[in-house]
């Protein structure tokens, strides 16, 4: 991060730290505020590293719970348990959508894809595609084997589990 930072100064306003785990991160410009005004932008952004979704979960169970206790969120939850138990069912069965079987093929979490791709966005001061992360991603971050092979041997081995 640092290395980054020495090299394009201009970041320096789009480094921010979680609110939940306080770790620094970069975040899009759009988050970041105005060139040369301090302090000025999105403040107590979480970490696209589960702490978003980890703080966007709990908020939601702490709007259901609050209106569930009032009185119309009383007679829905009523009513709703039983048109549930007349059916005799309990929740139906997820359907995979297109959007989760996409994720499903990445190896990586969506939301770690992303910020990777915002970050290197920042950095080569063009947009990136995801399908180039990801291309990337395979690439950069593919795992060798813990067996003592040669390289060449480990090579053969690896074109033969993914061909050209």
């Amino acid at each position: 991060m640092r290395s980054i930072l020495r090299a394009k100064p201009e970041l320096r306003r789009c480094l921010k730290r979680c609110r939940h785990c306080r770790i620094f991160f970069l975040t899009d410009p759009r988050n970041a505020g105005r060139k040369g005004e301090r302090h000025v932008g999105r403040k107590h952004l979480g970490c696209p590293f589960g702490c978003r979704e980890a703080h966007a979960r709990q908020e939601s169970i702490r709007r259901s719970v609050a209106y569930y206790q009032t009185k119309e969120g009383k007679k829905k939850k009523c009513w709703l348990n039983q048109r549930r138990r007349a059916s005799g069912q309990g929740n139906p069965p997820e359907q995979e959508t297109e959007a989760s079987s996409q994720a499903l093929s990445s190896p990586w979490p969506e939301p770690v894809v992303e910020y990777v791709r915002v970050v290197v966005s920042l950095i080569e001061d063009r947009p990136v595609s995801r399908e180039e992360i990801l291309r990337m991603l395979a690439k950069v971050l593919r795992q060798r084997s813990l067996a003592r092979r040669r390289k060449i041997d480990q090579a053969v081995l690896w074109l033969h589990e993914n061909p050209p």
